[in-house]
């Protein structure tokens, strides 16, 4: 009996899971995981130097396990439910992104400029060119309303209380937004409603386990992208 192809393109996207978490990633999350007015990190955690150039921004480090099982995981998701359709590819190459981001924000509590911005300019490029397609499920247009009406979202929330909700999340919101966005709108609420529900019950565990107070930070960004996950896995059916 012939092997579905959704069961090829899942494992295909599991393997690109594993390789670009367990190689790609690691060393990334070690150098960018630092204090906002602190260079990269220039060696590893033994002390040795990374090698000059773009070879020392690839290679195994600490937690590649974790990290390959994450990308591992949330790309099978998405090929699972998303298919075929051209903007599979776009989701596949944010996945690893998205887990980077997360790490270095649990981390140290910031999303760097140098991943946030970036990624929100390869979702406006890579959607746009989803869109011209055949068999593209999504609006490039709406992508772009979502966007900017959850930076908007975002933005009013730190100008409220800068406190809580960091500058870095504003920045993330963008990217979050258009690639909830070019499903619907309802995407796009369901999505950001998913972060905050994580992000409180998350905070409310650790509270009830006495780890955290009420003046704890909770890094936001992880809670963010898993609810941009969420969104995403549920509009794409």
């Amino acid at each position: 009996m012939p092997v579905p192809e959704h069961v090829y393109l899942t494992a295909a996207a599991a393997v690109w899971g594993i390789l670009a978490g367990g190689f790609l990633l690691p060393r990334p999350a070690h150098r960018l995981a630092v204090e906002p007015d602190e260079p990269w990190r220039d060696r590893d955690p033994d002390g040795r130097p990374f090698p000059a150039g773009p070879r020392g921004w690839a290679g195994r480090g600490p937690g590649a396990v974790t990290l390959a099982v994450l990308c591992a995981a949330a790309g099978a998701a998405l090929a699972l439910r998303v298919g075929t359709r051209p903007e599979l590819a776009v989701w596949l190459l944010l996945v690893p992104a998205g887990v980077l981001m997360a790490r270095v924000d649990l981390a140290v509590f910031r999303l760097p400029d140098v991943l946030t911005l970036p990624a929100g300019a390869a979702v406006v490029v890579l959607l746009g060119a989803c869109a011209l397609l055949p068999r593209a499920a999504g609006s490039w247009p709406r992508a772009l309303l979502g966007g900017a009406a959850l930076f908007g979202f975002y933005f009013l929330l730190h100008f409220i209380n800068p406190a809580g909700m960091g500058f870095g999340d504003v920045k993330l919101a963008p990217a979050v937004g258009m690639a909830l966005g070019w499903y619907g709108w309802w995407a796009v609420f369901v999505g950001t409603f998913a972060g905050f529900a994580l992000g409180a019950a998350v905070a409310l565990g650790l509270m009830a386990l006495r780890r955290i107070d009420r003046r704890t930070a909770v890094p936001f960004g992880p809670f963010m992208l898993l609810g941009a996950l969420g969104g995403v896995l549920l509009a794409a059916g």
